[in-house]
């Protein structure tokens, strides 16, 4: 069974208002299952979140250190033998992820899926612009 989000839902993951996804669907940048209320398929969503990450970044300067826990939608999953690679688009960041094959399938991982990364580090960089 694909994925689906609804409007709000679509929103907060890409970030933006729902009117805001209400428009790209109206311009035909988010198709829509003809659902009611109104659903959009998870892969669409994931090419949009990809589109949108590669837009110029934010001018407005704002300074800040993220927390370790990312919401993102799966754009990509590629399994080679025992393991799998899992891409994940966060906002504007694309999350990595490295896991076995089975943890990969039995999460019913696909692109247009929503997941969450963790990410612990031992040691974590924050900077500010001067």
């Amino acid at each position: 069974m694909a994925t689906t989000f609804r409007i709000a839902q679509a929103a907060g993951l890409l970030g933006v208002s729902d009117d805001t996804v209400r428009r790209w669907i109206e311009q035909g940048l988010l198709p829509t299952t003809g659902a009611t209320p109104v659903e959009i398929p998870g892969a669409a969503l994931a090419e949009r979140a990809v589109a949108l990450a590669d837009e110029p970044a934010d001018p407005t300067g704002i300074a800040s250190s993220a927390r370790n826990r990312f919401v993102g939608i799966v754009t990509s999953v590629r399994v080679d033998g025992v393991m799998a690679q899992v891409d994940l688009q966060c906002g504007p960041h694309r999350v990595v992820s490295l896991m076995s094959a089975e943890a990969a399938e039995e999460l019913g991982l696909e692109p247009g899926s929503l997941a969450v990364a963790s990410v612990k580090a031992t040691v974590v960089t924050v900077e500010t612009p001067r």
